[in-house]
């Protein structure tokens, strides 16, 4: 039986070392660049779009992820076995075993570290529909014709069940990076959401995750920031949810100002800091 009593003092220290992040920007606002700000030492980054040019002099070490089915063993590097996995199904106890087997450097490289940098889930929604799109699923038991319906089912499926695990991996802090996108209806509403392959998983994140933060361009009008896509020359990560610029944000912690400097290292331990008494 794997059923066991945590005590306060155990889950507190957790708590203090492990925290859940998606991070939304509009492209270009400068999210992958938030990488210099988490100590390099502890830091890898899964890079799903060859997108570390812009922090060349970061010295961290990166995994650079080109298929889906890379992801997903790198998913399960990081997090480690799930017990409720089926025997012969991703992230199983075979499943860690194989790839520890395959790639020792790699399970020594990732127990050093402490936060997970993972640019990005959008592109690992695409790698996914292009993963999904291959799979039997994908067709009609009918007619042998692709099946949209049954790519996108599996699409959700399995990036949710990727997202999942690397929730609770151990130890780790996972910091999850997406595209903003700006929409504007048939009757020029705009809203601000995550770019990802089919809705459901883009639906679905913001409750996996401990933390959602927006990074955005912003305008200092006195002691206020103004939300300035166009033309603001401050960049700020918005925290809180209900903000006042509509964009997405949920900060369980309960730590965070509406908005916080672009600095990852320094919002980790604003979160990560105990309350005394």
């Amino acid at each position: 039986m794997a059923l066991r009593i945590v005590s306060a003092d155990e889950r507190l220290s957790r708590s203090a070392n492990k925290t859940t992040m998606a991070l939304f920007g509009p492209s270009g606002v400068g999210k992958t660049y938030l990488l210099t700000t988490l100590p390099h030492a502890e830091t890898i980054c899964v890079d799903l779009e060859a997108g570390l040019k812009s922090v060349q002099g970061w010295r961290g070490d990166s995994i650079p992820v080109r298929s889906f089915t890379d992801a997903i063993d790198i998913a399960c590097l990081i997090g480690g076995v799930n017990p409720a996995a089926d025997q012969n199904g991703f992230f199983s106890e075979g499943h860690y075993q194989h790839l520890a087997t395959s790639y020792p450097d790699l399970v020594r490289l990732i127990a050093g570290k402490s936060i997970v940098f993972v640019d990005s889930i959008t592109d690992l929604t695409r790698q996914a529909m292009a993963w999904a799109k291959t799979r039997p699923e994908a067709f009609s038991d009918k007619t042998g014709k692709p099946d949209t319906r049954g790519a996108y089912g599996l699409l959700a499926r399995e990036t949710i069940g990727l997202l999942k695990h690397l929730q609770h991996a151990p130890g780790k802090t996972t910091i999850m990076v997406g595209i903003l996108e700006r929409v504007t209806d048939e009757f020029g509403r705009t809203t601000w959401q995550p770019q990802m392959e089919g809705g459901k998983a883009g639906r679905e994140l913001p409750g996996i995750v401990d933390q959602v933060v927006s990074m955005a361009m912003f305008t200092a009008e006195g002691d206020v920031w103004r939300h300035d896509p166009e033309r603001g020359s401050q960049r700020r990560l918005v925290c809180r949810a209900g903000n006042g610029f509509g964009l997405p944000a949920k900060d369980r912690s309960g730590r965070l100002d509406e908005t916080e400097p672009p600095d990852l290292g320094a919002l980790l331990r604003k979160i990560n800091t105990q309350a005394k008494g």
